[in-house]
Formats: C-alpha cells, structure tokens, sequence
C-alpha cells in the first residue's frame, strides 16, 4: 500500500500508440496485425487481455464493441493493473477478471452494465489522480465506476471481453480535461482527440487476421432468413491448403499469393443427411466463380498440405470419393451461402436464402466431408453453423417403411448390406407426431410396438423388427437416426 499519494502521472512519458499486449491474453482471444481488435473464439470466458503500456492518469482508453452475442450473459470487465502484463504467464491467467483476477493484490475491474453492450457502442475509461475510475458511453456524461486504485505505480488497462461482448476494437487514446491540470496538457489532449477521430474513421477490423465480414445492404434483409438457432460444433478442419490460414477455428482467409493457390479447407466432420451448413463469404469484388465446393468420403486427417492440389478438379481421380463443382452466381462480401445433402443424395445450395436448386448427386451412403476451394477474389469464409431439417426425417421414415417392410422376406433381407440411416447426428428434439407415437410397429405395420431403442429411448418397432435392424450395418433409429447400441424388449400391463 502506497504510503502517500504521489503526484499524478505525466502523461507526456507515456508515449506510442495504444494497442493491445500481444502476447498475455485469454486463451480464447485471436488478435489480428494491428493489435487493435481482439475477439473470443468461443464460450464466454478466457478472454482477458491488457493494453501494451502503462496508461497515464486522465488518459481514456477508448474503444468500440463491434460484435455481441447474443446467447450469454454478463458485459465487458474493464480495470487497470499494476502488474506487468509482459511478467504475466498467459497460461496463469484464470478464466475470469471478476472475482478471480481482483481477489489478487494489484488488479481492479469491474463488469460494466448489460445494456452498455450493444453493437457500435464507444466505451471510454479513465483513473484520475485520486484513484477513481470514470466510464462513459458515447458522448454521454461520465459516471464513477469504482475507486481505490493505486496510482503511484504504472498501471496497465485490463478488458476482459465477457459474456455478451464478443469483439472489441480499441480506438487509441485521448486524455479528459482536467482544469486543476496545466493549459500544455489541454493543448495535447485536443491533438491526440483530432488524430483518434482520424484513426476512427479508418476502423480497420481484423486485415488479415480479422474474423469480420461486412455485410452488403442486401444481406442485412436475408441474414433475417437464417434459422433461429444454429449448431456450432462444425468448424474448419486443421488440415488446410498451404495458402489459407486459419483466423478462428470458424473463420478461413486467403493469403495473399501469385500463382498457383492451394487453398482446400474442410470441414472438421462429415455432414448428416439433411444437415444443413451456412457459409458467409467476404470476396474483394464482385465476382462468379470464386468459390469451389464439393463432398468427399476421405477423412482430412489422413492427408498433408501437400497433397492438396491448387485445382481442385483433379481430386476425382483420387481413390477415395470426391465431387465438386463450382458456385456460379456472382458473391458479394456477406453473401450467406447454405449446403445441404438430402437423402436422395443431391447436393443442394441457397444464395442469401434463395435455393438454387441441385448441384450435385453424390452416394450418401456413406459419412461425406465438405471441402471449399477459396479462389481470388475470395478473401474469406466463415462456418455460421447449421440446422437440422426435420422435413427430411419425415420423408426419411416414410420411405423406410416401405423399405423395411421387405425385410420379412429372407430372399430380400440379405442384400441390404448397411441401414438408410446411416448418416446419424446426435438425437435432436423431434416434433410431436401423432403418426410416430403410435402402438404400430412402424416397419412391419403388424406387430405392436414392444421394444425400446437404445441409447436413445424411442419406442416405434416391434422387437422382432428391432432385432433384424439391429443386425444391419450402421444401424440407426428410425425416428432420430441416432445409432442403436441395443434393442430391449418391454412388456405392457394388461
């Protein structure tokens, strides 16, 4: 504990531009070049971070929220340091600032409230010479935060990007009027507040190490077409082209290459039947052809680098199954592209919502990875996540109802070598259907419903059917298409 109060700070010995340190930061942070905009990967925690340099008494830390998301809780977590965020071991950092990081001698933060952490929002935040510290929003008024902040030793900006805020840019710096201060200190602070507004306006987010793609004025109205809720377990695949890099495990770029481009990227696992992927791209102009696509039954994790061709055409002469083709319509920067594979195997795609029709017509017979050829002037593509279609499933046990009737007869049932259902994701909440709950085995049309399906708990065969699907390769639920590990007879009271 400091004695006395010491003097302020002399802003003049603070000097360089504010960024962010670049080494000491959450585990979930991706900074790009600049060390101006930091984002979280993932969850809603690890995402600590802390200025380059001290930061002088009266100075604002400026900075904007450019991404929220919208499935946490809890706001940005700002404070200062006394610690050297250069001394500091990332891997010790804890996973939140409040209360673990504060509970600690030389850290102050505080979680700013929810409704600051709209979208284009500007938070400012300073010390003054008496320890506290002031935050405002926008132009408004400032508001004390919290106080008790030792001033007699540099301090350091402390963000801890949290909950609902996703991304964040800093702004560089500018210092509050003070008139107790001298006119010199005045003077600088209308300087340093003339060259932020210039560094405001270029608002340069993420270039090349950016996850952001801004949107056309098209897109804002079709982004509304997106489901509601996506799936986000699908992301890029660690092997990729040796002209593409990853910015998250969501997010690919190109770089900058003459020649010849490798720049193959695939998805992490094989797509279900019916599963549908959204893709955002950000292109440099307007352009058709840009983006190659297509499905494969190779698992990436057998491949190197360098067995990925710079066309991807030549693939199909691989011994493993492979079919692309290309997108023909012209993409503009935002543009949301979504693929499907339908259980007659056809390869669907929607620009911005719209379907376009069949592609390709693939085996899906067997679990198919999607890969993506990012061609100039294609400079990124994002995984939004993906949707199950449930209207696939209906047509999928319809059809199975047909097909397994035939298994009564032992002339048939021995050239089914795998189930239909194959393609199995994880059981998804199915929707209430007077036509699945019924006392009917819905293979043979006959028997009552006697047996339960495990691991997933559906009752819709007759343990007789339930035996000669289990013995099928691959075999899946006939309602959730989730793998059967056994089948358990029941029995009903009278």
């Amino acid at each position: 504990v400091c004695e006395k109060t010491p003097p302020p700070q002399n802003h003049k010995n603070v000097s360089g531009p504010l960024l962010f340190h670049p080494r000491t930061k959450g585990s979930q942070i991706v900074m790009d070049l600049s060390q101006r905009t930091v984002k979280r990967q993932s969850s809603f925690c690890n995402g600590i971070t802390f200025s380059n340099r001290p930061i002088a008494v009266y100075e604002q830390v400026r900075l904007k929220i450019t991404k929220k998301q919208y499935c946490w809780s809890g706001a940005l977590r700002l404070g200062f340091t006394s610690k050297d965020p250069s001394r500091i071991q990332p891997e010790n950092l804890p996973k939140y600032s409040c209360p673990d990081l504060v509970s600690q001698c030389g850290f102050w933060a505080k979680a700013l409230p929810e409704e600051l952490s709209e979208e284009g929002n500007i938070i400012s935040f300073w010390v003054d010479k008496k320890g506290r510290v002031f935050y405002k929003l926008n132009d408004s008024h400032s508001t004390q935060f919290f106080s008790g902040v030792r001033i007699c030793e540099p301090l350091w900006a402390l963000i801890d990007v949290y909950g609902l805020t996703k991304e964040i840019q800093l702004l560089g710096k500018s210092f509050v009027h003070d008139p107790r201060l001298s006119i010199s200190m005045c003077d600088l602070s209308l300087q340093d507040t003339h060259q932020d507004e210039e560094e405001e306006e270029e608002e340069q987010p993420f270039s090349p190490m950016s996850c952001h793609v801004p949107q056309n004025s098209q897109n804002l109205q079709q982004c509304l077409l997106l489901p509601g809720h996506l799936d986000s377990d699908v992301h890029f695949h660690d092997v990729h082209g040796i002209h593409v890099t990853k910015l998250d495990k969501h997010t690919v770029a190109r770089l900058n290459h003459s020649g010849d481009e490798r720049t193959l990227v695939f998805t992490n696992r094989p797509l279900y039947t019916s599963e549908t992927v959204y893709m955002r791209v950000k292109v440099g102009f307007p352009s058709a052809r840009c983006l190659s696509y297509g499905v494969t039954s190779c698992d990436p994790a057998t491949l190197r680098p360098s067995d990925l061709p710079s066309n991807p055409e030549s693939l199909v002469d691989r011994k493993e199954f492979w079919a692309m083709c290309w997108v023909t319509v012209p993409l503009q920067s935002g543009d949301i592209l979504g693929f499907v594979v339908n259980p007659a195997g056809e390869v669907m795609m929607s620009h911005n919502g719209i379907r376009t029709g069949m592609q390709l017509c693939v085996d899906n017979s067997r679990p198919l990875s999607m890969f993506f050829g990012l061609h100039s002037p294609t400079a990124q593509l994002r995984i939004l996540g993906t949707r199950f279609n449930f209207l696939y499933s209906y047509n999928i046990l319809a059809a199975s109802r047909c097909l397994f009737s035939q298994l009564r007869s032992p002339t048939i049932k021995s050239t089914f070598q795998s189930s239909p259902f194959s393609s199995a994701p994880e059981s998804p909440t199915f929707p209430p259907s007077s036509d699945l709950l019924t006392d009917e085995c819905a293979i043979c049309y006959e028997n009552a419903v006697d047996a339960v399906l495990y691991a997933c708990g559906h009752m819709c065969l007759c343990y007789t059917c339930g035996l000669r699907l289990k013995k099928m390769t691959n075999a899946c639920c006939p309602i959730c298409r989730r793998t059967i590990k056994d089948i358990i007879k029941i029995y009903r009271n009278a």
